[in-house]
């Protein structure tokens, strides 16, 4: 490494240490020819995430933008930043382990499956932007999913088995 000083590239490392849950490596290192210190950090060049938006056009992942469609959905909700910051981390992690391009409805989904399971009003605000309601009854129709979701599943089986017992009559 180059002596930012002395410009020379004749130095020793003397201190590595972890910070960011291994993410950066934090070196102090010391010049050998003009003895003063300095700090380097390295850390892993990530390939950058695009999303595939609905008209094919591509995009960087932006963490930013994703946090604020979940803190909008979030607003005057019981929910803390450090919640919506952790949802915003995972999904970006997930996206991340097998993917170098995800569309913009593989993150709207995961946003949705979160937001499920720690606040339905959240979960509402945000399927209803996100799945464009165009009336009413849709939104009607999220709320029943989400106050009954075994009903609607029981209702669904005893309609198909209602007309698969009034085929086999005919």
């Amino acid at each position: 490494m180059r002596c930012p000083y002395c410009r020379k590239d004749r130095d020793e490392v003397i201190d590595t240490r972890q910070i960011k849950d291994a993410a950066i490596i934090r070196r102090r290192r010391q010049c050998k020819v003009c003895g003063k210190r300095f700090t380097t950090y390295e850390r892993l060049e990530e390939m950058p995430l695009m999303v595939i938006k609905a008209n094919n056009q591509r995009e960087p992942f932006n963490r930013d933008k994703l946090r604020e469609g979940i803190m909008r959905a979030c607003e005057k909700r019981p929910i803390s930043l450090e919640t919506i910051e952790k949802i915003v981390s995972e999904i970006e992690y997930e996206l991340r382990d097998y993917l170098m391009e995800a569309k913009s409805n593989i993150i709207g989904e995961k946003v949705l499956e979160k937001l499920r399971k720690i606040d339905d009003v959240a979960y509402i605000r945000f399927a209803s932007v996100y799945r464009k309601f165009p009336d009413i009854t849709t939104f009607f129709r999220e709320l029943e999913k989400i106050q009954n979701p075994k009903e609607v599943t029981i209702s669904k089986r005893k309609t198909s088995q209602k007309a698969k017992q009034k085929q086999q009559k005919e």
